[in-house]
């Protein structure tokens, strides 16, 4: 089942109702990824992933070291939206990208400086 994101101002299908957004850390340099799927509730995230520690980001409870990565299953509750500050310092942006851990079909936000970009689910048809 598809699901629709708000991303900034712009409506985005997704075929899935699953979507992974990841980054590079800007001060560690380090890869970040979170899994969500999209409920009515809002967006729910099922999974985390760094590469390394430090600076805020240490892997969460219960991680386990997959290769070079530790993933780890939080446990958080629906958020209504994400919030990315689009700072520029974050090497390349933020990648949101369709399904699953590393996900496909993926759109780069927030690569230069500028606004917020608010992410959060919307209705189809929207």
């Amino acid at each position: 089942m598809g699901a629709c994101l708000m991303v900034g101002a712009k409506a985005v299908m997704l075929a899935a109702s699953t979507f992974t957004l990841s980054w590079t850390h800007s001060v560690e340099r380090t890869g970040w990824s979170e899994t969500y799927h999209v409920e009515k509730a809002g967006l729910q995230l099922v999974e985390a992933r760094v590469m390394g520690s430090g600076a805020g980001m240490d892997p969460g409870e219960g991680a386990r070291l997959e290769g070079e990565w530790w993933v780890w299953k939080p446990t958080l509750g629906p958020v209504p939206e994400l919030v990315l500050a689009a700072s520029g310092a974050t090497v390349g942006g933020w990648h949101l990208c369709e399904g699953a851990w590393p996900g496909t079909e993926c759109r780069t936000l927030g690569a230069s400086a500028g606004a917020p970009i608010h992410v959060q689910p919307c209705e189809a048809g929207r």
